[in-house]
């Protein structure tokens, strides 16, 4: 039995596109706005990825505060000097959801430009359903790591903006990659005055 989504007659989505008065306008519209989340989830994601601030505590009664590459103890940056598994992993796939996010928001900057846009369109979302994934992984791995790990070495510790802004970087490409036109894209058709 065939699905909304599975290949149906692209003369059918023609027609549907010229019964129903600015559809073409519309989809290009969920465009926009899809690309507009992606821009916006790569922009939180590397702020996220490039930034000491995913957890803060206090260390030996100073303020201290650590991030992905390096912490930090009263405003002195340090790399960081353990070699912890959880780390790497988070580093990882923290970076290549950032890469997943900048192929997808090309990819969707693109499907302005070209007249391939379905297939644009569909790689685009898959690419920003990926960096959504794989920046939970990472803020999971984070998390559950810091409980276990810093909660139980630091009393007063928390996580802090950095940490914040991956999560808002995850719902943005999640949400940009379950635009409807990404799984249900069919070509673009403009009237053609005959």
């Amino acid at each position: 039995m065939g699905g909304l989504c599975e290949s149906e007659p692209w003369e059918l989505w023609g027609l549907l596109q010229d019964s129903i008065p600015g559809l073409s306008f519309m989809l290009s519209t969920l465009l926009g706005g899809g690309t507009l989340c992606t821009m916006a989830a790569l922009v939180l994601l590397v702020i996220s990825t490039a930034t000491d601030y995913w957890m803060q505590y206090r260390y030996s009664g100073n303020f201290a505060n650590q991030g992905l590459w390096r912490f930090c103890i009263n405003r002195k940056c340090h790399a960081h000097t353990l070699t912890v598994d959880f780390w790497d992993a988070t580093r990882a796939f923290m970076l290549l959801s950032v890469l997943s996010t900048f192929v997808a928001a090309l990819l969707g900057l693109g499907t302005f430009t070209s007249s391939t846009k379905s297939r644009r369109v569909r790689a685009g979302g898959v690419a920003s359903l990926l960096a959504g994934f794989l920046s939970l992984l990472a803020l999971a791995v984070y998390t559950g790591a810091t409980v276990h790990f810093f909660g139980k070495r630091y009393i007063n510790w928390r996580f802090s903006w950095s940490y914040i802004l991956g999560w808002m970087g995850v719902i943005l490409a999640l949400a940009s990659g379950n635009i409807p036109p990404t799984w249900c894209s069919r070509p673009f058709h403009s009237k053609k005055s005959t």
